[in-house]
């Protein structure tokens, strides 16, 4: 794979949806859990989106429940969390594995391209974020304690 627009995915509605409709845009790839000590992070996730939307930027959430089971819900519920309590509007995808035999190939890929802060390549945690430039390419990669209002000079850098 020579970018992220080479996969499709499927978004927490059940559609397969092809990476490649990011085309051209700057991307903040998150797995994300409703009952993580970061789930706070949907506010500072969802002001990204808004406020860098118009200039071609895009938050892709994955929810994942393998981290102490924080993200035990199904597609409905999830949606529903997400929509009541932080009016997320950028897209949510079905849950995944982010690690492990069941690793989704697309984290697979982010993982490969970029380590973690202890040099491996495993996700450590929720809301990891991987950001990829308007070409595919993985850019950086922020551990879950990288909050999101942190990472605008870094977007910024890519627009």
């Amino acid at each position: 794979m020579a970018s992220i627009y080479d996969f499709t995915v499927r978004d927490i509605e059940g559609r397969e949806r092809s990476l490649s409709e990011f085309r051209g845009k700057v991307l903040l790839i998150v797995n994300v859990a409703s009952k993580c000590g970061f789930t706070w992070q949907y506010e500072g996730l969802e002001a990204l989106h808004r406020g860098y939307a118009a200039k071609g930027v895009e938050v892709l959430g994955f929810p994942c429940n393998q981290f102490k089971n924080q993200e035990p819900g199904d597609a409905a519920e999830i949606k529903n969390f997400c929509s009541l309590t932080y009016d997320v509007t950028f897209p949510l995808f079905a849950k995944i594995d982010v690690k492990g035999d069941g690793q989704a190939p697309l984290y697979a890929y982010l993982t490969a391209q970029k380590s973690n802060f202890l040099g491996g390549k495993d996700v450590e945690w929720n809301f990891t974020k991987f950001l990829i430039d308007r070409e595919g390419k993985v850019r950086a990669r922020f551990s879950p304690l990288a909050k999101p209002e942190k990472l605008k000079r870094r977007i910024e850098k890519l627009l």
